[in-house]
């Protein structure tokens, strides 16, 4: 781990970096103790062009941060503390020793993934919906042909299965357009079939501005993640990106958000929250657990995760939940305005 304090941070950032024969950096991250940071004296705007296009920058702070501690934070990945912060740019975790251990142990696992995750998310940011989504998604392709997922799938096996019932359940009854994920026998995994039919029942609702829309999901969970069956099928990783582009949920979502609201129960995965969270409103019972594993596979969130949860939790937090896969709980998430209520 390296520690150092703004000012040399910004020599270290346009520094020559130790590679690996890969051409990666050797230690892909940088931590910035920002109890450090002075009360003048740094020129944020060029500590955030410098970490523009670096690794991994991860602030830890013990104490009450300066003013220029806070602008610093912006530029930061993710800022650690035990204390809890109101800014939207620090995770409080109960050890930072633990939790710096943790992240940075994710990191090394998967450089090429994590890395670009840091970089995806800080220019989608800028991004409107539409365009960030693309981003996302070309990030997505060109990780699915990538030695990171091809490492995961190669130690997964073949586990295939066939289904004919119908993924998505769609009643209208009283101006309510209800939507009801249906795959109760597989945990509603997120499939291609589950994503079409989708995307049909919200384009309806598109149609008829008059309709309240409700998205639920049958069976133990409200969607346990991306149907794994279906990982690596894609003989071309353009083609699929133009598929994920062109039929995306979670654009489908987002251009009927302000009367839609989602209903979470137990595991929300991946694309079990990536989707929701487009929603206007979004509502978990107490038994809610929401995750982001897309790193452990080599990838980033696909199904819109990197734009959703940043427009309701900022980059910060949502780069925490996707470095590391921990799970989230429903206060922590309705704390952080990722859920906008819990309820039994």
């Amino acid at each position: 781990m390296t520690n150092v304090l703004a000012k040399e941070l910004l020599d270290r950032l346009n520094a020559p970096q130790a590679t690996t024969p890969d051409g990666l950096p050797a230690e892909p991250w940088l931590t910035l103790d920002l109890s450090a940071v002075p009360t003048a004296g740094v020129d944020v705007s060029v500590f955030e062009r410098s970490t523009a296009s670096a690794p991994i920058v991860i602030g830890v702070l013990d104490d009450a941060p300066t003013r220029a501690a806070v602008s610093l934070m912006r530029a930061c990945t993710v800022t650690l503390s035990t204390r809890p912060r109101p800014e939207p740019q620090v995770v409080t975790v109960g050890d930072l020793a633990v939790a710096l251990d943790r992240l940075t142990s994710a990191i090394q696992a998967h450089p090429v993934a994590a890395i670009s995750l840091g970089r995806l998310l800080r220019l989608q940011a800028r991004l409107p919906v539409q365009d960030a989504l693309v981003a996302e998604s070309a990030h997505y392709s060109f990780l699915l042909a990538g030695t990171e997922f091809a490492t995961w799938l190669a130690g997964r096996g073949d586990r295939r299965s066939q289904e004919t019932a119908d993924p998505v359940e769609v009643t209208l009854e009283q101006g309510v357009l209800r939507i009801t994920l249906s795959r109760p026998a597989r945990r509603n995994a997120f499939n291609a079939a589950m994503r079409e039919a989708l995307c049909d029942a919200l384009a309806a609702a598109a149609g008829d501005p008059t309709l309240r829309v409700e998205i639920s999901g049958r069976g133990p969970d409200f969607c346990a993640g991306g149907d794994l069956d279906e990982f690596g099928t894609s003989r071309d990783p353009a083609v699929a990106h133009l598929l994920r582009t062109t039929r995306s949920a979670g654009l489908a979502l987002d251009r009927v958000a302000r009367r839609t609201t989602a209903f979470l129960h137990g595991n929300c995965i991946g694309a079990g929250i990536e989707v929701p969270a487009f929603a206007g409103r979004v509502v978990a019972r107490p038994d809610a657990r929401i995750r982001l594993p897309e790193l452990s596979m080599g990838l980033v969130p696909g199904a819109g995760g990197t734009v959703s949860l940043t427009r309701r939790i900022g980059r910060w937090r949502t780069a925490w939940l996707a470095l590391t896969g921990e799970t989230l709980s429903p206060s922590t998430a309705l704390d952080w305005g990722l859920i906008d209520e819990v309820r039994p």
